[in-house]
């Protein structure tokens, strides 16, 4: 018996139903094509670090042909995108030849930065682990005292920071560490715009009696401060001195562990010169 066209076409979509129940690669509620991988990529933005890429491997610069050719791009292209690279600063071009630009330079610059930085934050505190005591970075900078990186632990805590570090060299061990550094002139120039002021009553009274203390230091002895900055601690730094720069490591302690101070000191002075050649490119950072 003959179908009715009704029930033909209500077979027919039952038929449909299952052949897509059946076949996994089928899903009747999507109906975007699938993403395929790579589909979001910008190829241009690709070819113009290729170039970025061909640029940096030649110090002496090289043409826009040579360029196209290392980086597989039809010239035309290559033209196109050397010039937009050359209009946002990325690449220089001279006599005919391009280099990597401002930008270029700034981004490379960057990296090596932070490069540097994490070199003396893993020995900071693989010193602070060895010592057992919380470790400091600082410099002498533009006129001011900086401490550029610290590293404790929750047992064992730096010293907090209540009156600024920059302001209080000659109370604190760092400060007085790289003031020994210091030219006369540059010394007095920085007391001028700090003067020497009572923060315990272990500080240091006057600036006469603070540079005499200064001027016995040699450049390469440690500076033991024992409660002059804040009660209850004491610190010792260590004397760093790579042509003009003036730097230290030091340490701190609770002041109830100060017969520690002499000894923690001194093997951080032996690590310190221990590493210092490797440290020598990252100490400005």
């Amino acid at each position: 018996m003959a179908t009715p066209p009704q029930q033909r076409s209500a077979t027919a979509t039952d038929q449909q139903r299952s052949t897509a129940a059946l076949d996994p690669r089928r899903d009747a509620t999507t109906t975007d094509p699938p993403q395929q991988p790579g589909a979001t990529l910008i190829g241009s933005v690709q070819r113009a670090m290729r170039l970025l890429e061909s640029v940096a491997g030649h110090g002496h610069g090289a043409p826009a042909k040579q360029l196209a050719r290392e980086t597989g791009l039809a010239l035309p292209t290559a033209y196109h995108l050397l010039r937009t690279l050359v209009h946002e600063g990325y690449l220089r071009r001279d006599k005919g030849l391009f280099f990597l630009g401002e930008a270029a330079e700034r981004l490379s610059s960057s990296g090596a930065q932070e490069k540097r930085r994490s070199t003396i934050v893993d020995a900071l505190a693989h010193w602070r682990d060895l010592i057992g005591a919380p470790v400091y970075y600082a410099m002498y900078r533009d006129g001011e005292i900086e401490v550029l990186c610290v590293s404790d632990t929750p047992g064992s805590p730096a010293v907090e920071e209540w009156a600024d570090f920059r302001e209080t060299g000659h109370a604190h061990a760092i400060g007085q560490c790289l003031l020994a550094q210091l030219d006369e002139g540059v010394r007095r120039d920085h007391l001028d715009r700090y003067p020497v002021r009572s923060l315990t009553p272990y500080t240091v009274r006057d600036s006469q009696s603070l540079v005499r203390r200064l001027d016995r230091m040699r450049r390469t002895e440690q500076v033991v401060e024992r409660q002059e900055y804040a009660l209850g601690t004491v610190c010792a730094a260590i004397p760093i001195t790579l042509g003009a720069t003036a730097a230290t490591m030091a340490i701190s302690l609770p002041s109830h562990q100060a017969d520690r101070l002499p000894a923690a000191a001194r093997q951080l002075q032996t690590e310190v010169g221990r590493l210092l050649g490797s440290l020598a490119l990252s100490i400005s950072i």
